[in-house]
C-alpha cells in the first residue's frame, strides 16, 4: 500500500539474488494506522509478521517479507524524536522467522497546531515540506467529528485542509503531523532501505551448529567493568547471537571494542 517494495525489492535482488514479488489489493492498514483510526494489537514484530503471512496466503508463496514501524519520543536519548523500523522474512519452508530492527535517530517527524496555514512556515520548513507530507485533523473535534485529511504536499490542499479541520475544533484549532506512511516520508522510506540490507545480511549468516539462515544478535549481557572501580556497569559487555531455529547461542565482545565502562553508568560510582 505504501510502496516499501522499491527498496526492499531492491535490497533482497542485490543482495541475496531473491525476487520480491508485491501482492495487490491487501489492506495491511487494517493491522493497524500511524493516525489511530485502527488501532495495532499485538507487538510491532507480531504485526509485521501478520502483514507478511497476508501476502503469502494471497500468493500461495512459502516466503514472505513485511516491515513495520513505531515513532514518537526516542527510545534512548530523552526530549527527543526517534523511530524503530522492524523487518521481518517469515520462511514456512524452513520453519523460521528472522527479524532485524533499526532505531531512527534523526526522524522527519514531529506535529504542530495552529488555527490556519499561515502559522505554519516554520513547522513545514522544518520537516521538509512538501517532500514530506502531512496530515491534518481537528485539535478538539466535535463529538461525530470523523475529519481527516492525509498525504497533504500542497499549500492549497493545505490550506483547504486547515480552514475545514479548525472550523470542526472546539477550540479553532488543527492538529497537524508529518505523514508517515513510507510513501509520504521520504526520510522513513531511506530507513526502511537500510533496514532491508541489514535484514539480507543477516540472512546471510548461517548458524554455525545447524546450517539454518539468519544467524545473528538476539540479546545482550550488561556488566561492562566500571574504568573507575572495576564493577560491573549498567553498559553492555556481551553481544548475544544466536539462531533462529536451534538453541545454540555464542557470546561475543562489544563491536567498539570498548572494554570499560564510563563510572556514570556504574551504580557504585554513580548511584
Amino acid at each position: 500500500m505504501h510502496g516499501k517494495e522499491v527498496v526492499i525489492a531492491a535490497a533482497f535482488r542485490d543482495g541475496l539474488g531473491l525476487f520480491v514479488d508485491t501482492i495487490r489489493h491487501i489492506d495491511t492498514d487494517a493491522l493497524g494506522t500511524f493516525t489511530g483510526e485502527v488501532p495495532r494489537v499485538g507487538t510491532m514484530r507480531e504485526t509485521a509478521i501478520a502483514k507478511a503471512r497476508l501476502g503469502m496466503e494471497a500468493s500461495s508463496l512459502p516466503i514472505g517479507i513485511a516491515s513495520e514501524g513505531s515513532y514518537g519520543p526516542h527510545p534512548h536519548i530523552p526530549f527527543v524524536p526517534g523511530g524503530v523500523e522492524l523487518m521481518v522474512l517469515v520462511d514456512d519452508v524452513l520453519g523460521i522467522v528472522v527479524s532485524e530492527h533499526l532505531i531512527v535517530d534523526a526522524p522527519a517527524y514531529d506535529h504542530t497546531i495552529a488555527a490556519d496555514a499561515q502559522e505554519l512556515t516554520p513547522f513545514l520548513d522544518r520537516i521538509g515540506f512538501p517532500d514530506h507530507a502531512v496530515i491534518v485533523k481537528p485539535n478538539q473535534p466535535e463529538p461525530g467529528s470523523h475529519s481527516i485529511h492525509k498525504g497533504l504536499r500542497s499549500h492549497q490542499a493545505l490550506a483547504g485542509a486547515m480552514a475545514e479541520c479548525s472550523a470542526l475544533s472546539r477550540d479553532g484549532l488543527a492538529f497537524v503531523q508529518t505523514d508517515m506512511r513510507a510513501h509520504m516520508s521520504p526520510t522513513r522510506m531511506e530507513a526502511i532501505g537500510r533496514l532491508a540490507l541489514r535484514l539480507c545480511k543477516r540472512l546471510s549468516a548461517s548458524c554455525p551448529a545447524c546450517g539454518v539462515p539468519g544467524f545473528g544478535q538476539v540479546d545482550v549481557e550488561t556488566g561492562l567493568p566500571c574504568e573507575w572501580c572495576g564493577g560491573p556497569s549498567l553498559m553492555v559487555r556481551y553481544q548475544i547471537y544466536g539462531c533462529v531455529a536451534c538453541d545454540h547461542r555464542e557470546k561475543r565482545p562489544r563491536v567498539d571494542g570498548r572494554s570499560r565502562a564510563d563510572p556514570g553508568q556504574c551504580p557504585e560510582c554513580n548511584p
